[in-house]
């Protein structure tokens, strides 16, 4: 996987997948998480962003996926667990198999992580605000409609020392 530590920041490569079903978006918590990120994971050295997309929805959650377009390039800044972030993320648009069970079943799924539980759950995309979902660009880009491609820079504010 492509993070490491430069300076005082986490670097991390990541790709997310945005799965839409019926106005609702597919979010997914990892255990002992109080917040709610749209699925994906690190992309690996020599990997393709959009194939880490597939790959980690394989490996969290067994499903098939295609990856769509790119919707969005975010440069993500953020503190978490006292260690600061710096995060370049490529955000997806993509699809489920036609006979994918999350088509078939409202929900919620369990997957997990290497040794984390991960809960994975539809959320109707005009009611995110009341999610805490992060990065938080997302409650307002998932309510826009069409989605259209953007760069985004999100800078969550430094924690309280």
């Amino acid at each position: 996987m492509i993070s490491f530590d430069a300076g005082q920041h986490r670097f991390n490569f990541r790709a997310a997948t945005v799965i839409l079903r019926d106005g609702f978006v597919l979010l997914h918590r990892i255990e002992g998480d109080a917040f709610w990120c749209l699925p994906g994971g690190r992309v690996e050295p020599g990997e393709i962003a959009a194939d880490a997309v597939v790959r980690e929805m394989q490996e969290e959650l067994g499903v098939q996926v295609s990856a769509g377009p790119l919707l969005w390039v975010v440069e993500n800044f953020f503190s978490d667990a006292g260690q600061r972030h710096h995060e370049l993320g490529l955000y997806f648009l993509a699809r489920l198999a036609p006979d994918s069970n999350l088509l078939a079943s409202p929900g919620p799924y369990a997957g997990c992580e290497g040794g984390l539980r991960l809960t994975f759950d539809w959320f109707e995309c005009s009611s995110l605000a009341e999610v805490d979902l992060r990065p938080v660009f997302l409650v307002d880009a998932l309510a826009t409609h069409p989605l259209a491609f953007r760069h985004v820079i999100q800078r969550d504010a430094e924690p309280m020392r």
